[in-house]
């Protein structure tokens, strides 16, 4: 067995020599208020618009939403399992991830949940750049998507730099008005297309078989780059929150948040064929300043959902992975969002596409929770010292677990043959195959197992032979 020893406290001397913005949280900023106003700003994605769109033709309203419930409880449950180390220990994800992939193995779900953030930083800017275009086109005369795009990722960029405390204020100022405009899109959008609506969906009887439950998986893929790194969120929270409550809070705040967004989505393009809200919300308003209302929240919301998930985990990642400052990460995920050419993803074309992508990556990041949740709870039962998961030289956790490795490797490839169900169909089997590795093969020497050092095979050899 592993040899457990809790420890929250890091040696001051090992800190010396770790970037600071990697280190334990030494202050909790968020309670558990501002801690769900947080999530609530950070979950308005228009990627939910998309995913909405997409079940057209294929589900009843009544099943979408019941799709999307679903969805939503596996998030909180999943944020909850994965966000309790980071809470306990304050670490965050890049750290959290060196007890089950190894300080040269944590690139690996790294750079898999990094790439989709930039993914959707880059087409929720694109988005959202729309509709600050569309409002000045109407108020001034003035349109030019290019130059409105470079800024508006700029400024997001700049409002990532400042770190926790600048995003705390940002989803608390956010949430106080966030669902109050949904409810009126979605007022606006049932009442203007009734008729059509009612047209749409009078020949659809639905399904409760596969493209039901494909249905939650894309909803669920929205957040399942979240749920990954949800300790880079849960190390802000006051630490007397405990699971249950936390488990509440992410419910309330992500919950509500889809359910209006998908269903938009879903009503607006069922009525008018075209899945860019920007579009319908700026030509179909009868009057200029709900029309500018509108657009202004649209553009405002990609802000509070780019912040918090789509530039901090990514630009952890490279901190962790190239030693550099926080403030040239955010940069460079910044640059990359553009790479991806967003203009692309957000034509009529690609909400089919787009869900798509988010059932294939589901399916390496399914595998990458199982991973982390089955060495957390079942072989370390949620005990850690801090000082193995920063002294590179003498930590347990030293090079590349494989057994980690095969694990994903074993549950994305069972995940692809069913693609539609891709994140829930993985985690069994990878966590089987992450468990009987690790407790069985004894990747590494296994006296070291024993005493927890299963990494790094060539140096448990040399000591042995010392």
């Amino acid at each position: 067995m592993i040899m457990l020893k809790e420890n929250k406290i890091l040696n001051p001397e090992l800190a010396k020599n770790v970037n600071a913005d990697l280190l334990p949280t030494d202050e909790r900023i968020m309670d558990p208020l501002s801690y769900g106003a947080s999530f609530m700003g950070g979950c308005v994605s228009i990627g939910t618009f998309s995913m909405g769109a997409s079940l057209i033709g294929a589900l009843t309203v009544a099943q979408a939403i019941i799709a999307m419930c679903i969805g939503c409880a596996v998030i909180a449950v999943a944020l909850v399992l994965i966000g309790n180390c980071g809470h306990k220990y304050g670490v965050p994800f890049t750290v959290q991830a060196r007890s089950s992939f190894g300080f040269a193995g944590l690139k690996i779900p790294g750079f898999m949940r990094g790439i989709p953030a930039i993914v959707w930083f880059g087409f929720q800017s694109w988005v959202g750049a729309g509709a600050i275009n569309s409002c000045l086109k109407i108020l001034f005369g003035f349109s030019n998507m290019p130059i409105v795009f470079a800024l508006f990722t700029i400024l997001q960029v700049a409002l990532a730099i400042k770190g926790f405390k600048e995003i705390k204020w940002l989803e608390n100022v956010s949430c106080v008005f966030i669902i109050g405009i949904l409810i009126y899109m979605l007022y606006v959008v049932n009442t203007k297309f009734a008729g059509q609506i009612g047209n749409a969906f009078s020949g659809i009887k639905g399904t409760w078989g596969m493209p039901f439950w494909a249905a939650t998986t894309s909803f669920l893929g929205i957040y399942a780059t979240m749920i990954v790194n949800a300790s880079d969120y849960s190390r802000n929270l006051k630490e007397k929150t405990g699971p249950a409550a936390t488990g509440s809070i992410y419910t309330l705040a992500i919950l509500p948040v889809t359910l209006f967004m998908g269903l938009i989505g879903l009503l607006v393009t069922a009525a008018t064929g075209n899945a860019d809200p920007v579009v319908v919300f700026s030509t179909t308003m009868n009057s200029k300043v709900l029309t500018i209302l509108t657009l202004a929240f649209i553009a405002f919301a990609q802000v509070t959902t780019n912040v918090l998930n789509n530039i901090v985990p990514p630009a952890y990642v490279l901190v962790e992975s190239f030693n550099m400052k926080w403030s040239w990460a955010t940069i460079i995920v910044g640059a990359l969002s553009v790479v991806v050419m967003p203009w692309r993803l957000v034509t009529a074309q690609s909400a089919a596409g787009l869900s798509l992508f988010t059932r294939f990556y589901s399916a390496f990041l399914g595998p990458i929770f199982a991973v982390m949740v089955v060495d957390y709870y079942i072989l370390r039962k949620q005990t850690l010292d801090v000082n193995d998961l920063y002294d590179k030289d003498h930590t347990p956790f030293k090079g590349i677990n494989w057994a980690a490795v095969i694990a994903i490797v074993v549950g994305s490839a069972v995940s692809c043959l069913v693609m539609d169900l891709s994140w829930y169909i993985s985690l069994i089997p990878t966590g089987v195959v992450y468990y009987l590795l690790m407790k069985y093969a004894h990747f590494g020497n296994i006296d070291n197992f024993r005493k927890g050092t299963i990494f790094d095979t060539a140096d448990a050899s040399a000591e042995e032979a010392a």
